[in-house]
């Protein structure tokens, strides 16, 4: 959630621009930088002339596909236990909802956490990360945040967590994720486990991705956004996945019951789609493997270029972009004006020409110069570049990501 100059969220003083503070003006997810998958528009055009809504949670279809999904990567259950919404926002906040209580995040953590429990009226409480990565807390760290909560008055109830991160895009250990899980199931916290990235590993047969779900399977409702790797993201679908207990199966009827009231239904021709893409045949499995190839190149020479200017990044691991602090280029950024990172989400748009949301977005403080740089705008500006991109052997070596590549090198460059 962005913040406004005078400290205060979206006060709207004068001489304060609009889109540095609203909810609405915050960073979608990171943007692919590739054309629809021509097998789904094949799928949702011939659906388009379904005219009944999508009942709450999905149809039967597309429930029974995100039933195989998980059953695949070893997460079993049945439809019964799965619900699916109009993208992560409202089914986060349906949780959310459900489940009472406080929340706790990570810090940093995805864009939206925050404002959706704020939203609610429920406080959210943040948790250091690790050094190594983001998305899962210190276990230690949420011990300690859990207890001072509580001797505040608190109700600390829910953990969010995301193994492959937004916005970090790194993988959390499975030593990490066993750690965490354990010390909050033993404070009586559930968990829910964001997986939206976890099809977009840079490296899959060299990373480890264990899910919340696979240990404390009671204890952990995972949650996927299609359009991670999986769908475009101009058709939102989210899918979430219960535990098979009589506590879960009254969250689960709740969890619908807020989506009703949210009108929050899946399109008909986007949930065909979003079943025949969860099926995962040849053609979208061949797409996610060479989307999470390109991505991988394209965030190592974006990252060799964050090193190299003096900024710090960990390496990306997942997903379509990397995390920098240019903490250490304070100075030279002092003498351009910027100070924060509002202001460094404002110059670094600029210079890059693509959004580049500051760390203020996910929960960082406004004195860190930390930014979130996506990798889908180095893959071209058109359908057929993204495409050769796509396709080619060495699309380090495409002149339009060639270009890409030496502008943003440029923008990082100067401040050296």
């Amino acid at each position: 959630m962005g913040r406004e100059r005078t400290g205060r969220q979206g006060d709207g003083g004068p001489g304060v621009r609009e889109d540095r503070g609203p909810v609405r003006y915050g960073p979608p997810a990171p943007d692919p930088g590739l054309p629809v998958l021509p097998e789904l528009a094949e799928v949702l055009a011939a659906a388009a002339g379904r005219g009944a809504p999508e009942p709450a949670g999905g149809s039967a279809a597309l429930r029974e596909a995100a039933r195989a999904y998980w059953d695949r990567r070893g997460l079993h259950g049945g439809p019964g236990h799965i619900a699916a919404a109009p993208g992560t926002s409202p089914l986060v906040l349906a949780l959310i909802a459900a489940h009472g209580g406080d929340v706790l995040v990570p810090r940093p953590c995805p864009a939206s956490w925050i404002p959706q429990a704020r939203l609610l009226g429920r406080p959210a409480y943040q948790v250091p990360t690790p050094a190594e990565c983001g998305g899962v807390p210190d276990p230690y760290a949420l011990l300690e945040t859990v207890r001072r909560v509580r001797a505040e008055g608190g109700r600390p109830r829910l953990l969010l967590i995301s193994v492959a991160d937004d916005p970090t895009a790194t993988v959390a250990s499975p030593e990490l994720v066993r750690e965490a899980c354990e010390a909050a199931v033993a404070e009586g916290l559930h968990i829910v486990s964001d997986e939206t990235w976890r099809d977009t590993l840079h490296r899959p047969h060299d990373t480890v991705l264990l899910s919340p779900a696979e240990m404390c399977p009671d204890d952990v409702t995972v949650v996927s956004d299609l359009a991670g790797a999986l769908t475009p993201s101009a058709w939102p679908v989210a899918v979430a996945r219960f535990p098979d207990t009589e506590r879960s199966a009254v969250r689960h009827a709740r969890t619908l019951d807020i989506l009703t009231a949210l009108g929050a239904l899946v399109a008909g021709p986007v949930a065909a789609a979003a079943a025949h893409a969860l099926h995962e045949p040849d053609a979208v499995t061949a797409r996610v493997r060479r989307a999470a190839a390109l991505q991988a190149r394209v965030a190592s020479a974006a990252h060799q270029a964050v090193l190299a200017s003096g900024a710090l990044a960990r390496p990306p691991q997942a997903g379509r972009h990397l995390y920098a602090d240019l903490g250490p280029l304070r100075s030279r950024l002092a003498a351009r004006g910027v100070t924060d990172s509002l202001e460094l989400e404002e110059y670094l748009t600029g210079r890059l020409g693509a959004p580049a949301p500051g760390g203020h977005r996910f929960g960082d403080e406004l004195g860190a110069l930390r930014v979130r740089l996506g990798t889908g705008p180095l893959l071209g500006s058109t359908p057929q570049q993204q495409t050769e991109s796509l396709t080619s052997p060495d699309p380090l070596g495409l002149p339009h990501v060639t270009a890409a590549l030496s502008m943003f090198r440029a923008a990082l460059d100067e401040l050296r």
